[in-house]
């Protein structure tokens, strides 16, 4: 139960757009599932299972960028070892 806790404190605005996403997509799928099949409770049920798959792959994609992101703003902050006279003029122009 702590780590659902921590989890939910740690990815907050993360687990609310989700939810969010999740209900808007939801009410499309339903109205696109009735439109092709004309039947109710068929796009209720694809209306369900289908967003509901989606919302996890969701998560796992806004964590994949976040880790992402995470990296690219840890390589602009370390020097390159390829290019060591960029790194040290770089530094040289940052002394001035």
């Amino acid at each position: 139960m702590a780590r659902i806790r921590k989890l939910v404190l740690t990815h907050r605005q993360t687990l609310l757009k989700t939810l969010s996403y999740s209900g808007m997509h939801m009410l499309v799928a339903a109205s696109v599932a009735y439109l092709v099949t004309g039947d109710i409770k068929a796009a209720i049920a694809l209306s369900l299972l289908e967003p509901a798959v989606q919302t996890v792959a969701y998560v796992f994609h806004e964590r994949a960028w976040e880790r992402v992101l995470r990296r690219r703003r840890q390589e602009a902050q370390q020097p390159s070892p390829d290019h060591p006279a960029e790194t040290l003029a770089g530094a040289v122009l940052q002394a001035r």
